[in-house]
C-alpha cells in the first residue's frame, strides 16, 4: 500500500504554476526524501495534502482517503512538523507534550507512558528548561516528539534541519532515522546530504514536477554522471596529466587530496590500463579504486537537464 498516493496534482497562483501534473507514490514503511531547490513546489505539496490549500486539479490520497475531498478523514494518523515550529515558551518539554496529547483526546495513561518515550527518544528527558530557552536543534527534536504523540502512520516533515548548526541537524536525522521501520517518513528538503543519510527513497521535484523519483540508492547510480576512480601514488607525480594524454577512457582529472579524482567513460579499461601506465613510468601505486556517485551528483545532473544547461 502507499501511505501516500498523487496524481496529476495542479496548483495555480496567479501568473504562476506552483504544481504541473504533479504525480508520485510514497511506499508505506519509507523514509522518502521530497526533494527539491527552494521554490520548486515541495511546501505547497505538503499543505495540499494536509488540506491547507487547495488544488486545481488532479487527486491525492493520504493512507488511502481522499483528502481533496475530506482532508480530515486522516488527520487523526498524521504527525507534521512545519519548517519553523511554535511552541509556548513559558512551558517545559512535558508539559507541552501532554498538552498535545489532549488535543487527540488521548487517555491520560496513555499520554503519560508516550510523553516519557518521547522525550527519550528525543534525548530531552530531564530537561528542566522552558522551551523558550532551548537551541533551535532542541526546538525541531521537540517538534518531531509532537508531531509523533498520536502515534501516527505518517509523518510529514517540512525542511526540519533547514536552520541547524551540525550538532542540532545531526541530532535530528538521527531521531529521523530511528522511526525506520515504525512510521512512514515524508521528508521535504533541499539539503542533498540529510537525503542521502536517511532516506531509502527519493523523489526530485523542479518547477513543480516530479523529474525523476527512485531508490535513493538507484537514483544515484543512474544520474550520478559519469564513474570516477581515486587513484593516490605513493608519491604525488605532477606529471600524471601527461602520462594520461590520449587515452579514449578517460574524461576528466582533477587534483583529490593526496592523490587524483578520474572520470572515465570505461571503467573496467581505466581499471586495466592505468596500473600498467603507473609501472611504465617507475611510480609506486598506493590506492586505486571506484569512488560512488553522489547524490549530489544525481541532482545536479538532473537539475541541470531540466534547465537546459
Amino acid at each position: 500500500m502507499s501511505a501516500i498516493e498523487v496524481t496529476g496534482l495542479v496548483k495555480q497562483y496567479r501568473h504562476q504554476r506552483a504544481l504541473d501534473q504533479l504525480s508520485f507514490n510514497v511506499p508505506e514503511g519509507s523514509i522518502f526524501g521530497f526533494l527539491g531547490p527552494n521554490g520548486a513546489g515541495k511546501t505547497t505539496t505538503i499543505r495540499i495534502l494536509l488540506g491547507l490549500a487547495h488544488a486545481d486539479a488532479g487527486s491525492a490520497a493520504v493512507l488511502g482517503a481522499d483528502v481533496l475531498a475530506d482532508p480530515g478523514q486522516v488527520a487523526a494518523q498524521v504527525g507534521f512538523l512545519p519548517d519553523v515550529p511554535s511552541f509556548y515558551p513559558w512551558m517545559r518539554a512535558p508539559e507541552y507534550l501532554r498538552f498535545c496529547a489532549s488535543l487527540f483526546n488521548l487517555p491520560s495513561s496513555t499520554a503519560s507512558r508516550r510523553v516519557d518515550l518521547l522525550l527519550e527518544l528525543a534525548g530531552l528527558q530531564g530537561v528542566d528548561t522552558p522551551i523558550g530557552g532551548y537551541s533551535r536543534g532542541m526546538k525541531q527534536r521537540l517538534g518531531v516528539a509532537q508531531a509523533l504523540i498520536n502515534s501516527p502512520r505518517l509523518l510529514i516533515l517540512d525542511e526540519p534541519t533547514s536552520a541547524l548548526d551540525p550538532i542540532g541537524r545531526h541530532q535530528v536525522l538521527s531521531l529521523i532515522a530511528a522511526l525506520r521501520g515504525s512510521t512512514t517518513v515524508f521528508f521535504s528538503t533541499h539539503i542533498l546530504s540529510d537525503v542521502e543519510r536517511v532516506c531509502d527513497h527519493v523523489l526530485v521535484l523542479a518547477s513543480g514536477r516530479a523529474i525523476a523519483a527512485d531508490r535513493t540508492e538507484a537514483l544515484r547510480a543512474r544520474y550520478g554522471g559519469s564513474q570516477k576512480l581515486q587513484l593516490d601514488l605513493v608519491e604525488q607525480r605532477a606529471a600524471l596529466p601527461e602520462a594520461l594524454v590520449g587515452e579514449r577512457w578517460l574524461t576528466d582529472l582533477q587534483p583529490s587530496g593526496e592523490g587524483w579524482l578520474i572520470d572515465v567513460v570505461d571503467m573496467a579499461t581505466a581499471q586495466h590500463r592505468l596500473p600498467a601506465i603507473i609501472a611504465g613510468q617507475g611510480w609506486g601505486l598506493r590506492r586505486l579504486e571506484p569512488v560512488e556517485a553522489s547524490l549530489e551528483d544525481a541532482f545536479v545532473h538532473l537539475i541541470q537537464k531540466e534547465n537546459g544547461s
